[in-house]
């Protein structure tokens, strides 16, 4: 996939911490599948499918866990978007603090 249908799909504002001009979709994959399926909508997470396989975004969100969504979207992404409502995953490792 080239960086180009990064930005058009995703954008900046999805993947703000990191240049998009510079991303790579195979270095930067935890970053980039974390990214869209936390803060991305609906299109986004289609297009997400398009550049991974879903074993392979199911494989970076069970085993490489990035605390930085909310409870909704954890138990979103997990039981409707990935369906691993029969997954043992700690939200802990998820879900961020909110002050």
């Amino acid at each position: 996939m080239n960086r180009s249908f990064l930005k058009n799909n995703f954008g900046q504002g999805i993947l703000w911490s990191k240049d998009i001009r510079n991303i790579d979709t195979r270095r930067d994959k935890v970053y980039i599948i974390h990214q869209v399926l936390s803060y991305g909508n609906i299109k986004q997470i289609k297009s997400l499918f398009k550049i991974y396989k879903s074993r392979e975004i199911i494989d970076v969100f069970v085993n490489h866990p990035r605390k930085i969504y909310s409870p909704a979207v954890f138990n979103f992404v997990k039981n409707f978007i990935l369906n691993l409502k029969k997954e043992n995953l700690t939200a802990e490792k998820y879900v961020k603090t909110s002050f």
